[in-house]
């Protein structure tokens, strides 16, 4: 072997190595691929879920955040349409007679009156902080300077007008703001024309009814006080306890106060100087989103040891029939007839049905090969019969060596085409029209038209296949020699057909060159041997020669009965 041939093989045996250990890698029990096809089909589809949800959170999130900044909104509008509603009463109250002329009563008695069910009273204030008028108290209550200086100042001094921050109204006992309006009356005296109102009334601004579950909101003055608020925790007047809060800032803020982390929304309003704020805790915000994944996992981890448990129980019911079925296998490699069994599984029932069907056609071929060996002890006795008067014949026949071994050969290849045909056809039976076209077929010359083979299907058993075939070759021989098929015009017709129980034949050859004596010294030879002694004798056949001005004709006359073995036929068949 070459160098080149070894490492080939060393190769190939190094892959089949490779492919047997890949193979004892994957020898596992069917329970064990079930839980695998399980784990693959509950594992993406839980993975898919959490990406499903995450991605639902996020949706989520974000309507949470456009509803929160909606409610913010919500608050901040409300809160400066009631601011601007009391700065359109300053403007009212401005143009009152009563102020231009000093009239504080008659004044009075129009605030009163205007801003009667409001929860807002109205205050003028002059330079030095005193308080000129106040509708909380009833007229001619003596009055103090007022509660909030400073931003009473910084409305004078910038001489336009603001809102202060929350502070505690001395009067009114409880947290208040004002709206500034500053005012030059007509001797020039700078005034500022206020309206105060509780810091509880704007608590119908922030309603906890546009909230998010989990959030709530604030309004906070400049300084990061609360004036109202939807948590109880955070009071009016009191440091809101975030500690910083973005002036301005959109979308959801994360925040941490004392360890906690918290989700902050803002908006702030120029109108007022004050902060809206909505806040909840990240926990809070996120439980929704922890609980679903939570289900989700639980849901995913009961689905797949409840799919485990299927799978274990369908291993166990795939096992035992597999089992079964191998106890089946192993029957019918003794050769026993297995009976169909019911199955579970749909699939293991057509193999049982498989198995039986082997089973059966087992027993059936084991009958026929026992037939068919007797068959071809049989035949071989015939054939040896057969070739010992083909030898024979042509021994006697034979002029030298050569012209012996050339007719004995032909004669061999005739009789061994009509053993193939045979042999294809052992169970069916050889068709007459095939073997016609068989044995001629060597004989046939270029122009394929002079040769015409017609009839209807007969089938013949073997050993009339092989007699008949012989009886054929030995014609087409002789018309080779002498007859139709020795010129370049002749033509070989072969004809039969079926009438009654029996089958005519005709062998005509015309347009032949007529030499009587090669016909006379022809009929001497084997040909006449195996048409008038074998057909006659193997077939009872009856012939008829007849010799014409353009050829001869042969007219063979077989009992059906004969042509065909019924009883062996049917024998092989039941067996």
């Amino acid at each position: 072997m070459a160098p080149t041939d070894r490492t080939v093989s060393a190769e190939d045996a190094g892959d089949g190595a490779s492919r047997v250990q890949s193979r004892r890698r994957l020898h596992h029990p069917v329970v064990f691929y079930l839980v695998c096809l399980i784990l693959v089909i509950v594992i993406p589809s839980f993975l898919f879920s959490i990406v499903v949800l995450k991605r639902t959170t996020e949706a989520q999130e974000r309507i949470f955040e456009s509803l929160l900044r909606t409610s913010t909104s919500a608050v901040n509008r409300a809160v400066e349409r009631e601011i601007s509603g009391m700065f359109s009463t300053l403007n009212f109250l401005s143009t009152s007679d009563g102020l231009q002329k000093g009239d504080y009563s008659a004044l009075y008695g129009q605030a009163r009156k205007a801003l009667e069910g409001t929860d807002t009273y109205f205050l003028i204030i002059d330079q030095t902080m005193r308080q000129l008028l106040n509708t909380r108290v009833p007229y001619g209550t003596p009055l103090n300077v007022t509660s909030e200086p400073v931003s009473a100042r910084l409305a004078l001094s910038r001489g336009e007008r603001m809102v202060s921050d929350i502070f505690f109204g001395k009067t009114a006992q409880q947290w208040v703001f004002n709206v500034y309006q500053p005012m030059q009356l007509a001797n020039g005296r700078r005034i500022l024309l206020t309206l105060t109102k509780n810091a509880e009334a704007l608590r119908r601004a922030v309603n906890p009814d546009i909230l998010s579950p989990g959030w709530n909101a604030a309004v906070l003055d400049s300084q990061g006080t609360v004036i109202v608020s939807t948590d109880e925790k955070q009071k009016a007047g009191e440091t809101f306890f975030l500690r910083v809060v973005p002036s301005l800032r959109l979308g959801v803020s994360p925040m941490q106060q004392g360890g906690v982390d918290y989700q902050v929304v803002t908006e702030f309003s120029s109108l007022a100087g004050w902060r809206m704020i909505a806040w909840a805790k990240s926990s809070d915000v996120q439980a929704p989103a922890v609980s679903s994944l939570l289900w989700l996992t639980i849901g995913g981890v009961v689905f797949a040891l409840l799919a485990a448990a299927s799978a274990v129980g369908i291993a166990r019911v795939l096992s035992r029939d597999v089992r079964l079925l191998a106890s089946d296998a192993r029957r019918l490699g003794h050769g026993e007839r297995i009976a169909t069994r019911p199955y579970a599984i749909t699939e293991l029932e057509t193999v049982s049905r498989a198995l039986s069907e082997a089973a059966d056609a087992r027993v059936k071929s084991e009958n026929e090969v026992r037939f068919l060996m007797r068959e071809v002890a049989h035949r071989s006795k015939n054939q040896l019969t057969v070739i010992q008067a083909m030898l024979n014949q042509s021994a006697a026949g034979a002029e030298n060596a050569s012209d012996f071994a050339e007719a004995f050969r032909k004669r061999v290849a005739g009789l061994a085409r009509s053993t193939d045909l045979m042999i294809a056809n052992a169970t069916q039976g050889v068709n007459l029209a095939e073997l016609a076209k068989n044995q001629l077929k060597p004989f046939t010359p270029d122009d394929t038209a002079r040769v015409r083979i017609a009839g209807p299907v007969v089938l013949l058993d073997p050993q009339a296949s092989q007699t008949l075939g012989m009886a054929l070759h030995e014609l087409s021989t002789n018309a080779t020699k002498y007859g139709a098929l020795a010129n370049e015009t002749g033509i070989v017709s072969l004809s039969w057909v079926t009438s009654g129980e029996d089958l005519n034949l005709v062998w005509r050859e015309s347009r032949a060159t007529i030499d009587r004596q090669a016909i006379a010294a022809s009929r001497k030879g084997f040909g006449s041997v195996v048409l008038e002694r074998m057909l006659g004798m193997a077939l009872d056949a009856k012939l008829d020669f007849i010799v014409h001005d353009d050829g001869i004709e042969w007219r063979v006359t077989i009992p059906l009965a004969r042509l065909r073995d019924e009883d062996v036929h049917q024998q092989g068949a039941a067996e």
